[in-house]
């Protein structure tokens, strides 16, 4: 007598099997599954193991269906048979070519990051830069990377709107100033990079130099300071005082730059021609600066001939006028052989130990949180101007700082970034360009510090300056300034306070916290020192053994889950194929059977098993080709890795 089974399943993709008994004389319960299980396989290793009592007598499986319909036996050989083909080739070990697998993982990452460029919409930057790094490789070719701090400086002083941030941009190249036909735009002393044939040095861009003959209410509207925007919430008497303050501000910013300057180039406008403020600029420059060299340059002479008779007009002022044109470029060449007759050229360098690699750690965030403050805590100078004003900072300000230990960064200082909604309704273009700056220095620096106000809750505008910097692949810390201002505070508070800050900054939640008071200089060392573990942990990179090791551990814990089809994806080799930050290629079956929750689940386990904090982690998954694996059996003098899962280590056969 055959035994038959029952077939009953319990839910979308498990059934019960089990024989009856054999004094049992009533018919088998059937259950259809052609609504459920149109093709329905079951694996044969479910099945249990055969005996002798069963190999003596018919055994068979019936589907209902099938049962009550035909009344046939179901080949347990057929419906098994193509997930034994799977079982076989995952099991089967096949060694592959280390080199192979290292070209592929630099492809993929080459791969990654032309399109995360053409997402983020700078192509053509990029390829400007380029243009411009063609144009000028032979020159640079024998230049030594000389540090700023030793470079003779150049300072570009005038009243306002005479076109000082124009030659600033023509001097050193590219559009770094912002660039407004608005008078006080520029606020901040802007430091450049120039070369001009053997020689080398740095132009610094300052804001319009005023005088004393004019009245606070004619300063206030020739540099157009706002009274309004940027003002909610801080009291008339505060709002007074920082409008007074500012045109003092800005001209002290301006005498920095002259007196750490070895040469003056003294701007006017050459189209409207010779006013008070430039005689009163003059007489400054010559009764305080003279042992300084100092040039006329008679700016907006675009017409060579009209430009000798509108220079002319300047003579009055004791120096020798020099028409140019910033935006054409005419007179410049002239204009810097004048300013290299004064400089050193840059061979005398030499002996000085020149830098290879400088982190960039740029200060981003809403305006008004203190970003101006902890570049000037840090620098332990006035480097910007501080004001209660939001937008106070223009231009991403870049300054050089040494901190205790020695180690040497580059720090930027931006304009606070608010909702480009509220950017488009205030019709600022000054304030368009400036946001447009600080997420350029964002793409140019190594690590962000993310600064919030301890007061103000965290919002949007937060999570997305958040969310680019990630996508940009940064480092990363979380400032939260202001800390002092945090009534009643114990052990607990900062803990609540990281609960919060976590949980609404997910994006962030590998990024270190700091807590400080930059007005009063209160830990504001320890940004530094986050910083610089962070570019530490965002340039290490593991050996291709412990990297294999942790994939290893993290598989054996958590498999990938399965299809429906009962397919499932298996990990071949791993490898970090750059820093910077790290980016980990998984070479696998098919990257489409890992979900997004087991790639986030592996990404925790690197984390976890080897650190990275402060710096996001890539994780690039790619299909291991057909003809990788027959060029991997073939060619047997190459250098072959088998990952083998007894011993746990990385096998080496050559």
């Amino acid at each position: 007598m055959a035994k038959v089974c029952t077939f009953a399943p319990l839910c979308k993709n498990l059934a019960f099997i089990s024989l009856l008994p054999k004094s049992s004389s009533s018919p088998p319960i059937c259950f259809s599954t052609s609504t459920h299980f149109p093709h329905f396989n079951l694996r044969k290793s479910f099945l249990p193991p055969r005996t002798a009592t069963d190999d003596s007598e018919d055994f068979m499986l019936m589907g209902a269906t099938e049962y009550v319909e035909q009344g046939s036996e179901f080949d347990e050989a057929e419906w098994s048979s193509e997930e034994e083909e799977e079982d076989e080739e995952e099991e089967e070990e096949e060694p592959f070519d280390i080199q192979e697998m290292e070209r592929q993982a630099k492809l993929a990452v080459r791969e990654y990051s032309d399109s995360l460029s053409r997402e983020l919409k700078i192509e053509a930057e990029i390829s400007g830069r380029k243009e411009s790094r063609g144009r000028r490789k032979k020159v640079q070719s024998n230049r030594k990377n000389i540090p700023d701090h030793l470079l003779p400086r150049i300072a570009i002083v005038g009243r306002p709107n005479v076109g000082k941030s124009a030659l600033f941009n023509r001097l050193v190249g590219g559009n770094k100033a912002i660039v407004v036909d608005e008078p006080g735009v520029t606020r901040d002393r802007l430091y450049g990079r120039s070369h001009w044939g053997d020689y080398e040095f740095m132009v610094v861009d300052t804001g319009g130099v005023l005088t004393i003959s004019k009245s606070q209410a004619d300063v206030m509207e020739e540099l157009a300071i706002s009274t309004t925007i940027g003002m909610e919430g801080i009291s008339l008497a505060c709002r007074d005082a920082a409008v007074a303050r500012m045109p003092s501000m800005i001209e002290r910013q301006a005498t920095i730059a002259v007196e750490e300057s070895s040469v003056v180039i003294f701007l006017v406008d050459g189209q409207a021609g010779l006013t008070a403020a430039d005689v009163e600029i003059g007489d400054w420059l010559r009764k305080n600066y003279s042992h300084k060299y100092i040039l006329l340059a008679v700016n907006k002479c675009e017409s060579p001939r009209k430009g000798a008779i509108q220079a002319s007009e300047f003579w009055s002022l004791g120096f020798s006028p020099l028409p140019i044109s910033a935006i054409s470029g005419s007179g410049t060449g002239e204009l810097l052989d004048l300013i290299c007759s004064h400089l050193n050229k840059s061979e005398e360098y030499e002996s000085i130990e020149m830098e290879d690699y400088v982190p960039a750690i740029s200060i981003v965030g809403r305006p008004n949180v203190g970003k101006s403050s902890i570049l000037n805590a840090l620098v332990g100078e006035n480097r910007t101007i501080v004001s209660p004003v939001s937008g106070t900072t223009r231009d991403a300000i870049d300054t050089e700082y040494v901190a205790p230990d020695g180690k040497k960064f580059h720090l930027i200082d931006t304009a606070g970034i608010r909702r480009r909604a509220v950017v488009a309704s205030c019709g600022s273009t000054t304030e368009a360009l400036s946001v447009n700056r600080a997420f350029r220095a964002i793409r140019r620096s190594d690590v962000v510090a993310l600064v919030i106000e301890a007061m103000a809750c965290i919002t949007e505008q937060d999570f997305k300056i958040a969310a680019q910097i990630d996508k940009e692949g940064k480092g990363c810390l979380i400032v939260v300034n202001k800390w002092d201002t945090i009534p009643d505070k114990n052990q607990q508070t900062t803990l609540h306070y990281e609960d919060d800050v976590r949980e609404k900054l997910r994006i962030l939640k590998w990024a270190p916290i700091v807590y400080s008071t930059a007005i009063q200089g209160h830990s504001v060392d320890k940004i530094i020192v986050a910083a610089s573990m962070v570019e530490k942990e965002r340039s290490r990179r593991l050996t291709t053994a412990i990297l294999n090791q942790v994939v290893r551990e993290a598989v054996a814990f958590k498999s990938p889950p399965r299809t429906r089809g009962g397919k499932r994806g298996r990990v071949y080799y791993c490898t970090q194929a750059a820093i910077r930050p790290p980016t980990f290629v998984f070479f696998v079956n098919d990257p489409k059977l890992f979900p997004e929750t087991y790639r986030r689940y592996m990404e925790k386990q690197l984390r976890s098993s080897a650190g990275f904090t402060g710096t996001p982690i890539r994780l690039l998954w790619r299909s291991r080709r057909k003809s990788e694996k027959s060029e991997g059996k073939d060619a047997g003098s190459r250098t072959q890795v088998n990952l083998l899962k007894a011993d746990g280590k990385l096998a080496l056969a050559a």
